[in-house]
């Protein structure tokens, strides 16, 4: 993701949430089923029901299981609709007429940068919720809050990891306990905020934005910054799998490194596994090349995506990091943006953001282009529906936790 730094000014309910998650994706993708046990007690010393019967009341209208209402959803989108919905755009600018104009073309989310950001939660919210074309499922309102250095909300005191990665880890989860009230309460959604990257040395390129060197220290961090926002918005773990070993700045270049993959798993996965175990929705992808492991940057790797899901055992929503970046990297086999996001939906991504220099243009031309990438076979259809999927299924447990 873009990003541009500078300093801020001046519960728990994520066993809750993330198994609500977890039963929607894990019922749609898993199809798992199990009926609920029944148990009675009884003895000397056990309360007697009243012998009198209430008077009867209707029954209340049967809940659509998690499953079904996600497949209720997707299965009346048509083709243009599922592709739509598995793209996170940005326009410039602070003009809610504008940003609601492009979100009426029914993408999945927009991700909100310092130019669209107001002068008080309050206006930001009132923001937000003009975005939202159907309350009943929501888009994805994200930002990359992570403190310190990148930051959007200039009401955001609290510290970022280049403080917290030298305090008690309770620190950290309690300033992101913290971070993710404002973000809710600014209408905010999904925080793409949790750097669980390990730094190689202090001379990292994202040493300053990651909880340290030490992969238990950061992955203690990862899991108390993970708990701490559960309540308010959806987290994010970035940029798997780990900018850290990979040097240089991925907005200019694509880093490389070739750390081998038992290396990887002792020295750069615990963090990720931490945040995954303790319930993140969401993990974007870095533009990033573990050489010995693929020669692909991992946001376009087929393997990659597969160490996610089967090795660590994520469930949730894959995004790629923006799109612009693999275009700015300088490498042509990675020039258009359009057969990058066909290439991370196919590898198995299921939100690609389109931020730098985008707009509703740049977000429609990507859905296009997904919708070509099928009609040619370069896609295949049950791809795109899945990621649409687990799209659909985020926004819904968004929706149900407003209510």
């Amino acid at each position: 993701m873009r990003v541009f730094t500078r300093r801020a000014h001046a519960s728990h309910a994520v066993g809750r949430r993330a198994g609500a998650v977890a039963l929607l994706l894990s019922t749609l993708l898993a199809a798992s089923a199990c009926a609920p046990d029944s148990s009675s007690a009884g003895g000397s010393g056990a309360s007697v029901p009243s012998a009198h019967t209430p008077s009867a009341e209707p029954a209340p209208a049967p809940t659509a299981s998690p499953r079904s209402r996600v497949q209720e959803i997707v299965t009346q989108m048509d083709l243009a609709q599922q592709a739509s919905a598995v793209v996170m755009g940005n326009t410039p600018g602070a003009d809610p007429v504008a940003m609601r104009a492009m979100m009426s073309r029914g993408f999945g989310g927009f991700i909100l940068m310092g130019s669209n950001v107001p002068a008080t939660p309050g206006d930001l919210h009132a923001m937000s919720e003009a975005l939202t074309i159907d309350p009943a499922l929501p888009p994805l309102i994200a930002t990359d809050e992570e403190g310190g250095d990148v930051v959007r909300l200039p009401w955001d005191d609290q510290p970022g990891a280049d403080v917290l990665k030298a305090q008690p880890a309770g620190a950290t989860r309690a300033a992101f306990a913290r971070r993710g009230m404002l973000l809710a309460q600014s209408g905010v959604t999904v925080n793409f905020g949790v750097v669980a990257d390990v730094a190689s040395s202090p001379d990292s390129f994202i040493y300053d934005r990651s909880f340290g060197t030490d992969p238990a220290a950061a992955a203690e961090r990862v899991d108390a910054a993970v708990r701490g926002e559960a309540s308010w918005v959806s987290t994010t773990l970035k940029h798997f799998p780990g900018h850290g070993a990979a040097e240089g700045d991925s907005h200019h270049m694509i880093p490389s490194t070739g750390m081998d993959l038992e290396t990887w798993r002792s020295e750069v996965a615990p963090p990720f596994l931490a945040g995954i175990r303790a319930g993140a929705p969401i993990v974007m992808m870095g533009h990033l090349a573990y050489t010995a492991v693929d020669a692909q940057p991992a946001s376009l790797s087929p393997r990659w995506h597969q160490i996610l899901r089967d090795d660590l055992g994520f469930r949730g929503v894959i995004v790629t990091d923006d799109l612009d970046m693999l275009v700015d990297s300088g490498d042509p086999a990675y020039a258009d943006e359009v057969s990058d996001a066909v290439q991370a939906v196919v590898a198995g991504s299921d939100l690609v953001l389109a931020l730098d220099g985008a707009g509703p243009d740049t977000a429609q031309k990507i859905a296009d282009g997904l919708v070509a990438a099928v009609r040619s076979g370069a896609l295949p259809a049950d791809r795109l529906r899945e990621a649409a999927s687990r799209v659909v299924a985020l926004r819904l447990d968004i929706a149900d936790r407003r209510h």
